[in-house]
């Protein structure tokens, strides 16, 4: 049995990785602005290589609703434009044979509200596999008990540790969320 200070190790990590994909896909939440971050998941077949878009072309933001992308081999452009489409962003691409725009439209109220839900259903998710987490330490933990392995002093004071290290977190994805929420709503 893996010991209790290893089980809460386990879950801080665990708990950090649930985080990280919660600010992963709020990322990918259009809020009315331009924001790099939507193009993160753009795949473009590069050379018959499927590359992310970053790694082939620069990405600036020139204005606050224009995302410009300027490939470093011009031979390229058409393939980003293809990958853009591919990608289903929601946002037409516009190509002058030097660079790639992307317009990002301003979103109407009843869309803000929507997408603030979207937001809140997401960080719901995050909450989700946090307290799975915690589900999944508090059982390793009580196996230790059983086996002997840990006293009850020991198997209460983890467990202490264990639902402080699930407070901060889910309080860390509130903030994250309410965050986004506010940058959605607010535009």
């Amino acid at each position: 049995m893996a010991d209790s200070q290893t089980v809460l190790n386990e879950a801080k990590q665990k708990m950090k990785k649930a985080q990280e994909v919660l600010e992963r896909e709020l990322g990918k939440i259009r809020a009315g602005s331009a924001n790099a971050s939507l193009l993160n998941g753009v795949m473009v077949n590069y050379y018959g290589a499927p590359t992310p878009l970053n790694q082939i072309a620069s990405i600036t933001i020139p204005e606050a609703r224009v995302i410009l992308i300027t490939p470093y081999d011009k031979s390229a452009l058409e393939d980003i434009e293809k990958g853009i489409y591919e990608a289903d962003l929601g946002i037409n691409p516009a190509n002058d044979g030097t660079a790639i725009r992307l317009a990002v439209p301003a979103l109407t109220e009843d869309r803000r509200k929507e997408v603030a839900k979207q937001v809140k259903a997401t960080g719901e998710e995050s909450k989700v596999a946090i307290r799975n987490v915690r589900r999944e330490a508090m059982d390793s933990l009580k196996k230790s008990n059983k086996n002997e392995d840990i006293t009850d002093d020991e198997l209460h004071r983890f467990e202490d540790q264990v639902q402080k290290l699930t407070d901060s977190n889910i309080k860390s994805l509130e903030k994250i969320v309410s965050d986004k929420e506010d940058e959605v709503i607010n535009g």
